[in-house]
């Protein structure tokens, strides 16, 4: 099924939550609502399943308008933070009631129970009630009978949130295999940008009633929309500095530490301008004292973090840094070092409204395919 959202505004009382909220999913595609908690993700959910109405704005599946149309009548599947189970059901029951509803044979029934059971690590309380399970085992319960159904849209309210790391990890992995296979219209909701990386076809970032951003997690990362999806999108978080950008003897520049540092000649019209330069952690580097486009620091700690060490640093005026470097990649641990950044990765964003600028041959390159 495809899915359309157009102009949802919603509000409890005098509580605004959505304002003019518009989305497109096509049949297939996985959307990932992202944002803090309280953005209105949750809230957008259930409006698409009918559990409650927008106050103004239509939801229109596979181009049908949803006005007045009950949830059970909608076609999708739902997965919710309250579980919902049926209580005078065991974890097996629960999960194979849809396919009891469609009136499978017992075979097939107990395959799909099975199959997903085991996919979600809870194949050992399938003749739990739900008064016995974890909060963690009600979530995968849940979770596997809302796939049990394979519905044409499928709805997931952050269904891994109680799951140790060690099967959300594992989960990363299978779910999005899972939910291909099926071909479903997936929404689903989450808190963790390492999970809407991993899940999303498309990323719809959430926060002050609306969508700030909708792009592929590469979109969003790489080219963030503003500061405040920058900084929710990369661990340890997008370094940020007070710079203005001049014309230097090399190009386009900005001081760091006290030394001018090129960045893409496409920032030109932020030119003695004051802005806010936006470097991840992995994109700086420790170099050489000679290497062009260094400059110096001061290494203050080093981090451990498995596949990745991070370093924390402070430039010649004070200002901090964050690095990050494979595991077991050589550079100093404290002390006076220099590190560099590659010119096509850092990236500005206007001081007044904390929006990014978008580099001139960007915005050229976007106009030619229009």
């Amino acid at each position: 099924m495809s899915l359309k959202l157009t102009n949802i505004t919603k509000s409890f009382k005098d509580d605004l939550v959505l304002n003019q909220v518009s989305l497109s999913v096509e049949k297939g595609q996985t959307l990932v609502l992202f944002g803090p908690s309280g953005a209105g993700k949750t809230v957008l959910l259930r409006l698409i399943a009918g559990v409650i109405e927008p106050d103004d704005g239509t939801i229109e599946i596979d181009g049908l308008d949803m006005q007045g149309v009950e949830a059970e009548h909608r076609g999708i599947g739902m997965a919710f933070q309250n579980f919902a189970l049926f209580p005078h059901m065991d974890a097996h029951a629960n999960i194979a009631s849809p396919l009891t509803a469609r009136k499978q044979t017992k075979d097939a029934i107990e395959a799909g129970v099975q199959k997903l059971a085991k996919l979600l690590k809870i194949d050992h309380v399938l003749s739990h009630q739900p008064k016995e399970l974890s909060n963690g085992q009600k979530q995968r319960t849940a979770l596997a009978r809302a796939l049990a159904g394979e519905p044409a849209t499928l709805l997931l309210d952050d269904p891994l949130r109680n799951v140790d790391a060690k099967l959300r990890f594992e989960m990363r992995l299978e779910l999005p295999r899972l939910l291909k296979d099926q071909n479903a219209t997936v929404i689903y909701v989450t808190q963790d940008y390492k999970e809407a990386m991993a899940f999303g076809d498309t990323i719809a970032v959430m926060s002050g009633h609306g969508i700030q951003q909708v792009g592929t997690p590469a979109d969003i990362y790489l080219s963030p929309g503003n500061i405040e999806t920058a900084r929710l999108f990369g661990d340890p978080v997008i370094n940020l500095l007070d710079v203005r950008p001049e014309k230097g003897a090399q190009g386009l520049q900005v001081q760091i530490s006290q030394t001018p540092v090129s960045i893409a000649e496409g920032y030109s019209n932020a030119v003695d301008t004051d802005c806010i330069l936006g470097i991840r952690p992995e994109a700086l580097r420790f170099v050489d004292k000679d290497m062009p486009g260094a400059f110096p620091v001061i290494v203050e700690a080093e981090t451990p973090l498995n596949e990745k060490t991070v370093n924390l640093m402070r430039t010649v005026n004070g200002r901090e840094l964050m690095l990050s470097r494979p595991a077991g990649s050589p550079g100093p641990s404290e002390g006076e070092a220099y590190i560099a950044v590659n010119t096509s990765d850092a990236m500005l964003f206007e001081k007044t409204t904390g929006n990014r600028i978008e580099p001139l041959h960007a915005a050229a390159k976007s106009g030619d395919s229009a």
